[in-house]
């Protein structure tokens, strides 16, 4: 499995931002996206396991201008709503509020 872009080009969910493209020489890239590729896995995984199709939402790793992982969640508005409601219904059962 993949998180970024798994589902092929073109579904317009792996838009990239102008810091995506600009790298600073002698900081380790690498290590924060293999960090932030498990993590997006491992939420790809439970998007999928919760009925979402990784065409409507997905995470995706990337790294930050200093190396660190950053996993983003980028998905169309009605499938990030579903995302959204799932987390509400899992804060309520744990005793957590939402507004």
């Amino acid at each position: 499995m993949t998180s970024t872009g798994g589902n092929g080009p073109g579904d317009g969910l792996d838009a990239l931002g102008l810091e995506s493209v600009l790298w600073v020489p002698g900081v380790d890239y690498v290590g924060g996206w293999r960090e932030a590729r498990e993590s997006a896995d491992r939420l790809n995984r439970a998007l999928l396991a919760a009925g979402l199709e990784l065409s409507e939402a997905r995470a995706v790793a990337d790294t930050a201008v200093d190396g660190r992982g950053v996993v983003r969640l980028t998905g169309w508005p009605d499938a990030v709503d579903r995302v959204a409601g799932l987390l509400e219904l899992a804060a309520q059962e744990q005793g957590g509020t939402t507004s």
